[in-house]
């Protein structure tokens, strides 16, 4: 009909696309809109020119721990804001893509100016997706989709690491209500407007999280080798801190000193701390199938074979797995979802 605007229509996030970095951002608007805090002085700001074109959902994505992650939120108003604990302190990085191509970012607290010169590399400046190829339909066709997407660096290693452990062995709804209880209860209101309009808390400082009772570990549903490891890894904080700085294989190796960090969680945590481009997850329970599903129909693919599959993407091969992830494809489920267990209630 004349007058009438043609919208594409567009597929809700599954988990799928969900786990390869999917987050919906609301397209930048500049009048109020509910849920957007209330203006506030920021204590840094920076406007951002990316090189080129950068989707802030796809690029941030990964960064969040489930739709209820304490440190991570969006708003209507088309911003991504983010509480971390940075070298210098507490910090809220709230960043907003404008039409014209740049970021607008706004920093609070002690770690803003450090969110403020680590901004380029957090919005995928070392990332270099030009010797990516894609060798497959599917791969090449949720590349043109799927545009903008770039690997973040966030040069922050133990809020990654600790969220990943949690995620060992269970589902993904158990990993993510625990680290939303633990940041509840003992994580401190983010600085700046996130804190009390929306909520967000900082993760632990290191020691913090070795002060965590047993019996809070248990109400969490983290059982007590989670618990131990991340208590393992938090007393050597400063030395896994340094593994953000180092090549992504030395830094899986830094990781993996530590007993109860294996090359699961040593590969998911650098992919985010390290931005790398080659580090794809093995040991996990999902991820073959869905690679071996739909690049070769095999829904039974093993880390072997999905290596396999994987071997002409040699040097990007996360890249291709997210875009496998991003591209929606995945087995039909043949079997009940994964049955969650509660460990409080025992």
């Amino acid at each position: 009909m004349a007058g009438r605007r043609y919208t594409p229509r567009t597929q809700p996030p599954t988990r799928t696309t969900v786990r390869g970095g999917e987050t919906r951002v609301p397209a930048p608007t500049p009048e109020r809109t509910p849920g957007r805090p209330t203006p506030h002085t920021a204590a840094a700001t920076r406007t951002y020119t990316p090189p080129a074109p950068l989707h802030l959902g796809l690029t941030l994505g990964p960064l969040r721990r489930g739709p209820a992650d304490p440190t991570f939120r969006t708003t209507p108003d088309g911003s991504v804001w983010r509480a971390s604990r940075t070298p210098q302190g507490p910090g809220t990085l709230r960043v907003t893509a404008q039409p014209d191509g740049t970021v607008q970012a706004q920093a609070w607290g002690p770690g803003a100016d450090w969110f403020m010169d680590q901004l380029p590399a957090l919005m995928g400046e070392l990332d270099d997706p030009e010797p990516f190829e894609p060798r497959h339909r599917l791969v090449a066709r949720t590349a043109h989709r799927r545009p903008g997407l770039r690997l973040t660096r966030t040069g922050l290693v133990l809020e990654s690491l600790i969220p990943s452990i949690l995620e060992q062995k269970v589902t993904t709804d158990e990993a993510y209500r625990a680290w939303r209880l633990l940041l509840r209860k003992y994580g401190e209101p983010a600085p700046g407007p996130a804190g009390q309009e929306l909520r967000m808390r900082v993760p632990l400082e290191p020691r913090a999280w070795t002060l965590v009772p047993s019996w809070e570990w248990h109400r969490a549903g983290v059982d007590d080798k989670r618990a131990s490891t991340i208590i393992r890894a938090a007393k050597v904080a400063r030395r896994l801190e340094e593994a953000a700085d180092m090549e992504p294989t030395a830094a899986r190796t830094r990781l993996e000193l530590v007993p109860g960090i294996g090359p699961w969680t040593s590969a998911e945590t650098v992919q985010r701390t390290n931005g790398a481009p080659d580090e794809v997850t093995t040991g996990d329970l999902h991820l073959p199938g869905i690679v071996g599903y739909a690049l070769a129909g095999n829904r039974d693919a093993t880390d072997d074979d999905m290596l396999e599959l994987l071997t002409p993407y040699e040097g990007q091969r996360h890249r291709a797995a997210r875009l496998i992830l991003l591209s929606g494809v995945a087995p039909p489920r043949r079997q009940p979802k994964m049955r969650r267990v509660d460990i409080a209630q025992w």
